[in-house]
């Protein structure tokens, strides 16, 4: 590569780095405020991530302009969150399966592709409810989710700028490396010794658990890569300035928080999902 095309990508690279660093600096804020405040406004704000999940999914899979597959899903997504904003769950689940087999016997073309979107956007809504409902360690639990994506998702950016080397997947996601893989994992493992100095738990468990979710976050950032390679498509949408779409931001998101509250379930039951997972 001569200088002259080196020097644009250079700087096209700057603004794109600086582009993220500002709109990271409004929404994370505004996150970790919602998240704090938990009840309805963060129910509010998980159902209207979970409907421009299920949007930008169908838009993936070319389904986008469909509107009688559309509707239906954003409808039920919508009344799930109403149920989980007045605590009733119980209803939520029954309102997402009626939606996930609307969903699945309207679609034209492409069921199950279909009914993977709607269940990826329900998972990721039920989930982060249930792991900010525990009144006592809710807020910390789904904090050290968001950390854990966070650092992951910046440490393996870095860490694959910096050092480069051999690629991760190069046929589902060209760019990510070893050395942002590692990156990260050592990012995700800071956060659990700040957890352990503010007597969230312990070192060991602690570590173990960050390590996991790590992982799970670059996984699901490789899947959400895989499926819109399988459709030929870049970004999921450009909603977000320097980010792509949500899906492109939220991907780690998802798969951390579902394996999480699942993970918080086992340990701690329905209501106290955000316990089970912080305490040991």
């Amino acid at each position: 590569m001569t200088e002259e095309k080196a020097a644009p990508a250079a700087t096209s690279d700057s603004r794109n780095l600086v582009m993220r660093i500002a709109v990271a600096a409004v929404l994370i804020p505004f996150a970790v405020a919602t998240a704090w405040a938990g009840g309805w406004l963060w129910s509010t704000l998980v159902t209207l991530a979970a409907i421009g999940l299920f949007v930008e999914w169908l838009a993936i899979v070319g389904l986008a302009s469909v509107k009688r597959v559309t509707v239906p899903g954003v409808a039920a997504l919508a009344v799930a969150g109403i149920c989980l904003a007045v605590n009733r769950l119980d209803v939520a689940l029954v309102v997402l399966g009626v939606g996930l087999a609307a969903v699945a016997a309207i679609a034209p073309e492409r069921r199950n592709w279909t009914a993977a979107g709607f269940l990826y956007a329900a998972a990721a809504q039920i989930a982060s409810v249930l792991l900010r409902l525990d009144p006592v360690k809710g807020f910390a639990a789904l904090m050290f989710v968001l950390l854990i994506v966070w650092v992951t998702d910046s440490g393996g950016y870095f860490a694959g700028r910096g050092i480069g080397g051999p690629k991760l997947w190069p046929r589902v996601s060209p760019k990510k490396t070893w050395a942002g893989a590692i990156g990260g994992l050592a990012a995700s493992l800071a956060v659990a010794a700040g957890f352990v100095m503010l007597d969230l738990g312990r070192m060991g468990p602690l570590l173990l658990l960050s390590g996991a979710l790590s992982a799970v976050s670059q996984l699901g950032d490789l899947f959400e890569s895989a499926v819109k390679r399988r459709f030929g498509v870049k970004d999921s949408s450009h909603i977000i300035p320097g980010h792509g779409g949500l899906m492109d931001r939220l991907d780690g998101f998802v798969a951390v928080v579902v394996v999480a509250a699942v993970f918080g379930f086992l340990r701690g039951g329905a209501d106290g999902v955000g316990h089970g997972l912080m305490v040991w």
